[in-house]
């Protein structure tokens, strides 16, 4: 049975979302979870779950299986993160690209640079080598936001197998309390996180989130919070995921 915190009365349609919360909750099994995992797959367009296998324990789901493309075992993994109740996701999917799409090393390195220098939020210190088929990302950059527009320029590229991000982020190493404060803070701001349950913790330009989000959504706001701040080197996730 729900009881409200001492001196206060939830309203009639916030206690109806919570005693729809745990309803949800009592009825997800594992069975359960993995329906609605390959119903999400079948439901998002970018993502063909004809050779992709869906299996759950406990929240932890797996990923077996085929895909055509690099971009559609992303789509695949965040597809599945969008689920009501999965906890984590282990994807385990592997990307066979048809005869027609498949490039030389030589080629498809040319394609990656071309991407790459058309994009403006890719700094000129970025750059890229191929090895059959895996694009290894090297070089620096100022901020996590650059690493991340390069490694979407080359998500969609045909023939991708798989991404390695080895860039180095470079960027000003401000005092540790100016980093946990201002991330903090824009913890606080965010509308979609719960400050209070999130701890930040920073040393040598790594950040260590720690706390119970209740979604997907709500920890890669709290992910992308962290990346924000100036000087972040690494960001060490041990947020839990309970809903």
């Amino acid at each position: 049975m729900l009881r409200e915190p001492a001196g206060q009365t939830a309203t009639p349609s916030a206690r109806a979302g919570r005693e729809f919360g745990e309803e949800r909750k009592a009825k997800m099994s594992d069975a359960n979870l993995e329906r609605d995992v390959q119903d999400e797959l079948l439901w998002d367009p970018r993502v063909d779950p004809a050779e992709v296998a869906v299996s759950a324990k406990d929240g932890a789901v797996t990923l077996r299986g085929t895909v055509g493309s690099f971009r559609e075992r992303r789509d695949a993994k965040r597809a599945a993160k969008r689920v009501f109740g999965v906890k984590s996701v282990d994807d385990q999917l592997e990307v066979r690209i048809l005869m027609g799409d498949r490039l030389d090393d030589a080629e498809l390195r040319g394609f990656v640079l071309q991407m790459l220098t058309l994009d403006s939020l890719v700094p000129p210190t970025i750059d890229a080598h191929v090895d059959d088929g895996v694009v290894k990302l090297t070089g620096t950059a100022e901020w996590q936001y650059q690493r991340d527009a390069a490694e979407n320029d080359v998500v969609n590229i045909v023939g991708v197998i798989d991404v390695v991000d080895d860039v180095t982020l470079v960027g000003p190493t401000p005092s540790a309390g100016d980093v946990k404060g201002s991330i903090k803070q824009a913890f606080k701001r965010n509308a979609k996180l719960d400050a209070e349950e999130l701890d930040v913790k920073t040393s040598n330009g790594t950040v260590t989130l720690t706390g119970v989000v209740s979604s997907w959504a709500e920890h890669d706001e709290a992910v992308d919070a962290a990346w924000a701040a100036p000087g972040v080197a690494e960001v060490d996730d041990r947020i839990l995921i309970e809903y």
